[in-house]
């Protein structure tokens, strides 16, 4: 039987989140967009760079901003393997920014973590050029990068007075509730921090945080869902509106592809979040 090349793609993913780059030069893209900034640097490290993806149609308005953060296991990816996404999302009508950030073993927790409170006060300073309104951010991620968007979602640590254009958390497949570390890279990212406690989202999820989506597959034995799970019953404590939504037969990459255009049929991810993003 001859596998298409989505399929192989997604096949050779499976194990891990690892760059997407040859599924994002085959899947076709979603039209009426535009990456309207590449590899625009908010912050000095090399990998300390994003790119913006946009409607091709300016009307004025001011458009909700979601920033993407891509997983990896905190140790690789790229934002180039992901046009497929932020397209995807302009064509909702959003502005999207798809930012790098620095990896293990060059750095460990919470650089990457900071990385992405950066890329996000980038976006509050710039987004308006743009065409994104600076007020209206929503925090999104796949995997490693769910963790990182929850973290700035949940956790004042790192965004400070700026926490407050976060009026939402996407969260997709992410690791909200693993210590103690048993797996090699989470071991390798958070190994060394002398309180694994406080690097957990979970800890710091709780009443004032903004609403959230998690999504996640029943078959995902990468991520298992009990971590969406535990982060949906702390938020829900806190009194925060949370929306936890599960898909039969949908894996730990499946979840993610199901963003693209030829797979959008397998699960509605992206119908989903951009339902949740228009409602912020």
């Amino acid at each position: 039987m001859i596998r298409s090349p989505f399929a192989l793609a997604g096949a050779a993913l499976l194990a891990a989140c690892s760059p997407l780059g040859l599924f994002d030069t085959l899947v076709p893209k979603d039209g009426g967009t535009r990456r309207v900034a590449a590899g625009v640097a908010y912050g000095a490290a090399a990998r300390q760079r994003l790119d913006v993806y946009a409607p091709r149609i300016r009307d004025g308005a001011r458009r909700p901003v979601v920033v993407f953060f891509y997983g990896g296991s905190w140790n690789s990816g790229t934002r180039s393997g992901y046009a497929f996404v932020g397209k995807a999302l302009a064509a909702q009508g959003f502005v999207v920014v798809i930012p790098d950030y620095r990896l293990v073993p060059q750095v460990r927790y919470p650089a990457f973590v900071e990385d992405g409170a950066a890329a996000v006060r980038w976006s509050v300073a710039h987004a308006a050029a743009y065409g994104g309104d600076p007020a209206r951010i929503v925090v999104m991620g796949h995997s490693a990068g769910a963790y990182i968007a929850a973290m700035l979602a949940v956790d004042a640590r790192w965004l400070g007075a700026e926490r407050g254009a976060i009026k939402g958390l996407v969260g997709l497949a992410g690791p909200y509730d693993f210590a103690p570390f048993d797996v090699e890279a989470s071991r390798a990212a958070f190994g060394d921090w002398p309180r694994p406690a406080e690097t957990q989202p979970v800890t710091w999820a709780g009443a004032g945080d903004p609403p959230a989506l998690l999504l996640v597959g029943d078959d995902d034995t990468v991520v298992r869902p009990r971590n969406s799970e535990a982060l949906a019953a702390r938020l829900r404590a806190g009194g925060v509106p949370v929306m936890l939504q599960r898909y039969a037969g949908i894996g730990h990459v499946g979840l993610l592809l199901a963003i693209a255009r030829p797979l959008r049929g397998r699960a509605a991810v992206l119908r989903d979040a951009a339902a949740f993003i228009r409602a912020r």
